[in-house]
């Protein structure tokens, strides 16, 4: 049995962490935050307006679609309130596909605007089975709204976006995708899976701040959207009054966030300079070593098989005897490493170990599997550590 340990009085000082490999916040690539210090520029100055046009097409060419993005002054959880806002009309019969947290919390903002909703819920450690979005579609084709969360943060999960978008498509439906913890960390572009929306951020894994959404919509989506009777405006649910702002030629409905507008275009700098491929592929090796150095170590992973566990988050069941705060308290304590826990439903079950933007980077797996370690091993559990180092290193060696 485990010994219980008590880490650290709930009134003690804390001191700032050195090493962030959280969910989310994540820790913000130097550039970025010199980039957020640049000088504020009045938002109807020509040079700025230019600039925010020429951000708009360079997040586009970033998310590989081609008509300019639409921006959004806050972090995407507003966003993707706003989406279901602006796009769910009173006649619209929505499927939400709830594999997590976030997946099932959309359906919360889909009740305030639809005429009904069907969900396919999974448990939260598994992915939705595109076989079963087909068979919703067989049974109820009046279906007109689809939700899907590609990366279900809380579950360090992933679904299987692409299949699942065709379905929609050729049933003639809108998808709505949120990215948020996906895109730029893995291949997920809005045309691959036929999205109508698409839904992500710099905070994440283009590892900048989480201040405003980059989306991109469909005309299709707009289509709907200008149809739509209860579709919000001049307010900040509204989709609609952003949708032409991109142009230099077009008014703001409201003074954007310039220091976080400045922090995007240095994050997607950032991302096209080192190559998408690149990003992936080094966001993929720090998951794989992580979790081998998980397993190496006796621990189980959250999700029910490795296929659907995230390259951008690792999900760890927490130990069975311990606490998942006292493992991440003993962490920060002893390493300066901080860890996420769950969140509603998953919170209490499992720690999540985020790879996103500068901390995917193999070194930070061996990072990860210490700290980890450690906090175990400092709360009484016996772990060795080496074996999970040396499984990490192993990955992090055939690259």
């Amino acid at each position: 049995m485990a010994k219980k340990t008590t880490v650290r009085s709930k009134n003690a000082a804390l001191k700032e962490p050195v090493i962030t490999l959280s969910a989310g916040p994540v820790a913000a690539y130097p550039r970025i935050l010199q980039a957020m210090a640049r000088p504020l520029q009045y938002d109807y100055d020509p040079w700025f307006q230019q600039f925010y046009e020429d951000l708009a097409k360079k997040a586009a060419k970033a998310m590989r679609t081609r008509a300019p993005a639409l921006i959004l002054q806050c972090e995407p959880a507003p966003a993707i309130e706003a989406t279901a806002a602006s796009l769910i009309s009173p006649s619209d019969v929505v499927l939400n596909l709830a594999s997590g947290v976030y997946g099932k919390g959309f359906g919360y903002w889909s009740a305030r605007y639809h005429k009904e909703m069907v969900e396919i819920e999974v448990p939260f450690n598994e992915s939705i089975d595109p076989a079963a979005v087909k068979a919703a579609f067989k049974k109820r084709p009046d279906i007109k709204v689809v939700s899907l969360v590609h990366h279900d943060t809380p579950s360090g999960t992933i679904n299987p976006a692409k299949e699942i978008g065709r379905i929609v498509r050729d049933h003639d439906a809108l998808l709505i995708v949120d990215a948020v913890s996906s895109f730029s960390g893995m291949d997920i572009h809005p045309d691959d899976c036929f999205a109508d929306v698409f839904i992500t951020g710099p905070g994440k894994c283009l590892g900048g701040a989480p201040g405003v959404t980059v989306m991109a919509v469909s005309d299709r989506a707009w289509k709907h959207i200008k149809k739509n009777p209860k579709a919000p405006f001049a307010s900040i649910l509204s989709l609609s009054d952003w949708k032409d702002a991109w142009s230099k030629e077009k008014p703001f409905p409201f003074t954007p966030s310039i220091a976080d507008i400045n922090g995007l275009d240095a994050a997607l700098d950032h991302y096209l300079e080192e190559g998408a491929e690149n990003v992936w592929h080094r966001h993929a090796l720090t998951a794989r070593a992580t979790r081998a150095g998980i397993k190496a170590m006796g621990l189980s992973l959250w999700a029910r098989s490795e296929a659907i566990a995230s390259p951008t988050c690792t999900a760890v069941t927490v130990p069975a005897g311990l606490k998942d705060s006292d493992i991440i308290a003993a962490s920060r304590e002893s390493f300066g490493v901080v860890f996420s826990s769950g969140r509603d439903q998953t919170k209490g079950k499992l720690i999540r170990i985020g790879h996103m933007g500068p901390v995917a980077e193999p070194v930070y797996a061996t990072v990860a599997v210490t700290a980890f370690g450690g906090a175990l091993r400092k709360l009484g559990k016996k772990i060795d550590v080496g074996a999970g180092v040396e499984a990490a290193l192993a990955v992090i060696a055939k690259g």
